[in-house]
């Protein structure tokens, strides 16, 4: 006997096997769609393999054991990563909606899965989308011969060079001083740094411009954005392997030792790159690479923010894919001033550590529960044979039932368990530290606290949340047809 909760109504909510034929036939020219599957199949690669592949993953890398942290990554890749990107592909190709429809098409009260997807693709953009504009700060400045950051600066009267980069290194004085211009705490803004706002409006205008049409402007983007960090990373490799020290290198990956975090991109990158001749050449190069990763990477966040949008019908419904567009990029634009801050570096870290870590976990969790026991895993292997000819092995069907949640479920305890007997902490640079030129740790404000349930707490939460806002306002509420417009739409959880 499977186990499967009572779910009235669902195939009237669903498209059956016979109306999805039809609508190939009958919306086929009208439905946004691919040019083709290479399309497709690049948007996908583009997303998955972003800027954080870069940046993010080999610091985590070194800081936590270093080619030791590959052999959990890859088990937990097979384990949670893959049958999680099976069945977000799968069930959103056979109901043909955004995050917000699919779940809402399955049941009412999985709403909020698609709201939380919208919340995290926001937050995680808005961050991303800020290395995007450090990216495009460093790719200016690369187009000069020595670069900025091979030698420290004349100080102000020009006998000398200036005390604080003589005392760290050139790299790092030109990513936390003259990129950034860093506080030495978060609770110190500093005010804004203009060089970064005009970054940052230059990112998410690119952006907008390459996604305001929907997948017929993205998909064209992706053929340079996906397909040209490879052929920069196989020429980075080729040209790393030619030179001296080489396998001291491929041996240092394997050997754990904490890095310098969010500027490893920016620093040790960096400073590699001006050790080899013709150094601007393949500083272009880098950052040109840095950027595509980044580009293509948010084009599936800004999708995963629009479409729910338009399925939460919160705004004008006449309003066109570009309005949309362009409207949900100048928010962002507005939110991303925090981190053009002086202070902005420190909360980069913040939304990194928190705004994509408890979040993800409990959406991946719903998504596989509201899977396997409200929808039905037999009902999900017909669509997949459907779609593709054959039904999931019973790997994917072990996976989906048991296995990926029991997995989710002990990683959140665990995390949630450290992340309470650990004291907050982040890294500043601070010339009057001890340590200088080492970062130096301290302790965040006990106000961070409410920052870090806004990341982490409220989109985990708006799950569970708004189905029992809707059990409530559905047990107690006026008759539908009094209600119209968007306010009473917010105040009975029905959209």
């Amino acid at each position: 006997m499977r186990l499967v909760l009572p779910n009235p109504g669902l195939d009237d909510r669903i498209p059956s096997f016979e109306d999805l034929k039809r609508m190939d036939k009958e919306e086929g020219g009208d439905r946004p769609k691919w040019d083709n599957k290479a399309q497709y199949i690049l948007t996908c690669v583009g997303f998955c393999v972003g800027i954080g592949n870069v940046w993010r993953f080999p610091y985590l890398c070194q800081s936590h054991g270093g080619g030791a942290f590959l052999i959990p990554y890859l088990i937990l890749l097979v384990l949670e990563g893959m049958p999680l990107l099976l069945l977000e592909f799968a069930i959103g190709q056979r109901l043909r909606k955004g995050s917000v429809g699919v779940w809402r098409a399955i049941n009412p009260y999985l709403t909020g899965i698609g709201i939380a997807s919208m919340l995290v693709s926001l937050l995680i953009g808005l961050y991303y989308n800020t290395l995007i504009a450090w990216i495009m700060w460093y790719l200016f400045n690369s187009f000069q011969s020595p670069l900025p950051w091979s030698q420290c600066p004349l100080n102000d009267n020009g006998t000398g060079f200036v005390p604080e980069c003589q005392r760290s290194s050139t790299t790092d004085y030109y990513f936390y001083r003259v990129t950034l211009n860093s506080s030495t705490s978060i609770v110190e803004s500093g005010g804004i740094h203009w060089p970064i706002v005009v970054c940052l409006l230059a990112a998410w205008t690119v952006i907008c411009i390459c996604y305001i049409r929907g997948i017929s402007t993205s998909g064209k983007a992706v053929y340079v954005t996906a397909i040209l960090p490879y052929i920069v990373l196989a020429i980075f490799l080729i040209r790393g392997l030619t030179l001296k020290g080489a396998f001291t290198g491929i041996k240092h990956l394997f050997t754990p030792d904490g890095v310098e975090g969010t500027g490893l991109a920016f620093i040790v990158f960096t400073e590699a790159i001006t050790k080899m001749p013709g150094s601007p050449v393949w500083s272009v190069l880098f950052f040109i690479m840095l950027f595509c990763l980044g580009v293509s990477s948010l084009f599936g966040n800004i999708e995963g923010v629009v479409v729910p949008l338009k399925d939460l019908k919160l705004l004008p419904q006449k309003w066109p894919q570009e309005a949309l567009t362009g409207l949900t990029c100048f928010i962002a634009f507005i939110i991303s001033l925090l981190f053009a801050q002086h202070s902005g570096l420190y909360w980069v870290t913040l939304f990194d550590n928190f705004a994509g870590s408890v979040p993800l976990l409990t959406i991946g969790l719903f998504e596989m529960i509201a899977v396997a026991y409200i929808y039905g895993m037999d009902r999900f292997n017909e669509d997949v044979e459907f779609m593709i000819g054959y039904k999931p092995s019973f790997f994917w069907q072990a996976s989906l039932r048991f296995t990926s949640p029991l997995i989710v479920v002990v990683i959140l305890a665990f995390y949630l368990v450290t992340l309470g007997q650990e004291e907050f902490t982040y890294l500043v640079w601070d010339p009057e530290s001890e340590k200088f030129p080492a970062l130096a740790s301290v302790p965040y404000p006990s106000w961070i606290n409410a920052a870090i349930f806004l990341l982490a707490g409220v989109p985990s939460l708006v799950m569970p949340g708004y189905a029992l806002c809707r059990l409530i306002n559905h047990n107690f509420s006026v008759p539908l047809n009094t209600l119209d417009n968007g306010s009473e739409r917010l105040k009975r959880c029905d959209f």
